[in-house]
């Protein structure tokens, strides 16, 4: 016996023994493969496992983990995961509904957008089969909205002048106002007592019944001294944010308090005001078609959503969370629970 080798199928009881210790070692393997992967959520006929979801929650999870530490940590990769959850489920509705409508992508479509993808910098491993299926499944996703979606979103005259009108001032145009001024010019580092002094001078000399023109005249060290200090018509936004701040509350006539700027110190008076003014309707309703056609596709694109996740069977497991910690406290949006 110690020199020949032991025929198994001659000794049925070993050979029994060896089957028994290959099945105990599968599952074995099998039960560990499930502690290390296993079903966060079913949707309809597909499975969300574990490590699909860890994948999606990676960069969130690298991004949280450099801001955040323990409780808050923890806090806040809970409400990432089932935010993240809530997004898969969503997306394979989607996508089955893509799948039910005939939709295709090819595999030279796929390659084209991975190239353009490149060409604005993005960072892409043609050869990770996981990079593929998204880029895939996200042409999928946009042709199946396009079609179901967008296609018939209708955007008409009375839509676009009922917006114009609730949101008119997304289209004024910056406030505009006639100014003058009286510069006291900064020479050095160390001149600023000495011109803020000057500047409390002048002022004094203004309350006392000086006229503005004068003063800039006999003062103002700026281009437009010679003019009376006088700027011309300035809109909003061109100015030092300093003297943009000091100016904003001011009436016609009215008359800033020094205000320090890299140039220097400024005293600046408001001359006029005019009124308001707003684009008119004919120059932005290419603009105002464009958002419109956006918040009616989203509008449905909602309720074609909702309405996809009615008719689905929704079921999540989610019992243990990416972070390793019981989530059982997070309850699941009402549209994702089971359906009987």
């Amino acid at each position: 016996m110690t020199d020949r080798a032991i025929n198994v199928t001659r000794h049925p009881l070993l050979h029994l023994a060896i089957r028994v210790l290959f099945l105990l070692l599968c599952v074995s393997s099998l039960e560990a493969a499930q502690v290390e992967d296993r079903i966060v959520a079913v949707v309809n006929s597909d499975l969300i496992m574990l490590s699909d979801m860890k994948r999606e929650l990676a960069p969130e999870r690298e991004r949280l983990k450099q801001h955040h530490r323990g409780q808050e940590l923890t806090r806040r990769l809970k409400i990432a995961e089932s935010m993240a959850l809530t997004t898969m489920i969503e997306r394979r509705i989607q996508l089955q509904e893509a799948k039910a409508r005939g939709i295709e992508v090819s595999d030279e479509e796929v390659k084209q957008t991975i190239q353009q993808l490149k060409q604005q910098g993005e960072k892409i491993d043609e050869a990770d089969a996981w990079t593929l299926k998204n880029v895939r499944d996200q042409l999928m996703l946009l042709r199946v909205v396009d079609r179901e979606v967008r296609s018939g979103v209708m955007v008409v005259d009375s839509d676009m002048r009922r917006y114009y009108q609730e949101h008119r001032d997304r289209f004024a145009l910056p406030e505009e106002y006639t100014l003058s001024q009286i510069l006291l010019a900064r020479r050095s580092l160390d001149d600023g007592t000495a011109s803020k002094a000057k500047a409390r001078e002048i002022l004094t000399l203004l309350k006392q019944g000086e006229t503005f023109e004068n003063l800039a005249i006999q003062f103002s060290e700026g281009p437009n001294a010679s003019r009376g200090g006088a700027l011309g018509l300035v809109r909003q936004g061109e100015l030092l944010p300093p003297i943009e701040r000091a100016i904003a509350n001011l009436e016609p006539g009215g008359i800033s308090d020094p205000v320090d700027t890299p140039e220097g110190i400024h005293i600046v008076r408001i001359e006029e005001k005019l009124p308001r003014q707003f684009r008119p309707y004919e120059a932005v309703k290419t603009e105002i078609q464009g958002l419109v056609f956006q918040q009616k596709s989203e509008d449905v694109f909602q309720a074609w959503l909702a309405n996809l996740k009615n008719k689905a069977y929704i079921e999540v497991k989610f019992e243990y969370a990416v972070s390793g910690q019981p989530t059982g406290s997070l309850s699941p949006p009402p549209s994702m629970l089971k359906k009987e």
